[in-house]
């Protein structure tokens, strides 16, 4: 890295091009999301209910257990980084690089094993729908734990562009392109044929980023000998590992839940109000990815006036889309979801019920991301802990007796929750307001106290 960039003050190496990454980060987020939008719904066309609830349901297996096999190291990555640069320590900048790359591939490989045994002995007494399309899509697990290190490295060095393109927008529309041309070839689709395409996919544009990082990273960081800290990397990635696995719970169980429930068809519909709730979160998760690796910086710099600018700044441009997204869904919910199909119709207040959850999530802010990025990881634990629980509790009450609609009754429920308690402690420990209302009706947007 050039002399210039260590020298500069705090606040500039936190602010300096934040506009710029937020619009790149912007324009990436919304054109992965429109890309995967599409692709759900002429996969939905495409395959049918069923094929697509089956597909639905083994992508969203696939993705959940990306997060243990992971080993909680993406996210270690993108808070040491910003450690790292800010003390100039390169060896352990470099050791932390490559060696999360080898923990991660063990990692994943231990995990798609230990997978494929419980699924081959559930299969062996009981006739599993899901048991070859999973078997298939396993192997997909170590291709998606490493996509998300090499996001985390790219984001940390703010390389945003090279962090998502791959896999948020190549990879969709790779497999869009492909499926299409099976779909004209055989005039049909089925799940089993769609796995196996996205794992071949997935690997080359893997190996395409794995390949860029590292040059880019090359490119930056004068080469040293590596430091491996691995005790040190494994007590921190664990408790993230821990926190993101309630959070993946959060997130998925309710299409899992839905799917064991009440069946594939239930859940292919679920999924697409599912997919279109997430519209509302655009804004946050965008100024997440940019504003991240700057909490870490600004937070390791003791600069607690920037780190409430920062987070100010962030919930600004997270506050107009989101409401205005929200709004649109909520009027027009029913022409949105028949763009699925006439019988994704039925997901209609299932999709009202999960844009409010949405829209509380991202008024919020970015609290998960400024507990992990601050060092208070610990303390934000028993949170997902306690409402990943209660989302299980209530979507195996829920499900049974209202189907879609309580599912989605009971992850909204939970992500308010969890949002305001995690709120509250950003407000304890880190000591700046993370909502936008400290920006609506705190102008000034000061700190609370300085970061001792």
């Amino acid at each position: 890295m050039t002399e210039s960039t260590f020298t500069e003050s705090p606040q500039n190496i936190s602010f300096k091009g934040f506009t710029k990454d937020a619009t790149i980060a912007l324009v990436v987020q919304i054109s992965s999301l429109f890309i995967t939008y599409l692709l759900q719904v002429l996969l939905a066309r495409w395959m049918g209910r069923i094929e697509y609830g089956i597909y639905e349901y083994v992508t969203a297996w696939t993705l959940f257990l990306a997060l243990p096999a992971g080993l909680g190291l993406p996210r270690t990555t993108v808070r040491l980084i910003g450690e790292y640069k800010v003390k100039q320590d390169f060896g352990s900048l470099h050791g932390i690089v490559r060696g999360s790359w080898l923990l991660i591939l063990l990692g994943s490989l231990t995990v798609s094993l230990i997978v494929i045994g419980i699924v081959l002995s559930i299969n062996n007494y009981h006739e599993f729908v899901y048991a070859i399309p999973l078997l298939m899509g396993i192997w997909i697990l170590p291709l998606q734990a490493l996509v998300s290190l090499y996001k985390g490295v790219a984001t940390a060095l703010e390389e945003i562009a090279l962090a998502y393109m791959p896999a948020d927008i190549i990879y969709p529309i790779l497999v869009l392109g492909a499926g299409f041309i099976i779909w004209r070839d055989h005039h049909s689709l089925n799940s089993l044929s769609l796995i196996i395409l996205a794992g071949v996919i997935l690997f080359a544009v893997t190996t395409v980023q794995l390949l860029l990082v590292r040059r880019k990273f090359n490119q930056e960081f004068t080469p040293t000998t590596p430091v491996y800290a691995y005790r040190e990397w494994v007590e921190l990635s664990l408790i993230l590992l821990i926190q993101q696995s309630f959070f993946v719970i959060l997130d998925q169980s309710d299409i899992l839940m839905v799917g064991s429930l009440i069946g594939p068809e239930p859940a292919g519909i679920y999924n697409a109000a599912v997919k279109t709730a997430q519209w509302p979160g655009l804004a946050l998760l965008t100024l997440n990815i940019v504003a991240a690796p700057r909490f870490a910086t600004l937070y390791a710099k003791k600069d607690s006036s920037g780190l409430q600018k920062l987070v100010s700044e962030a919930n600004i441009w997270i506050f107009i889309p989101t409401v205005l997204i929200s709004v649109c869904l909520l009027l027009f919910t029913q022409p949105v979801l028949s763009i699925f199909g006439s019988d994704f119709i039925t997901a209609n207040w299932t999709l009202k019920v999960l844009v409010i959850g949405r829209l509380v999530d991202a008024l919020c802010g970015s609290v998960g991301s400024l507990m992990v990025m601050t060092g208070h990881q610990n303390k934000s634990l028993p949170v997902f802990g306690w409402c990943a629980l209660m989302n299980i509790v209530l979507n195996a009450i829920a499900i049974p007796y209202f189907g879609m609609v309580g599912a989605a009754i009971a992850t909204s429920i939970t992500m308010i929750t969890w949002n305001i308690w995690l709120s509250v402690l950003v407000i304890k420990y880190v000591k700046v307001n993370p909502s936008i209302f400290s920006v609506l009706f705190k102008p000034e947007n000061k700190s609370i106290v300085e970061v001792e």
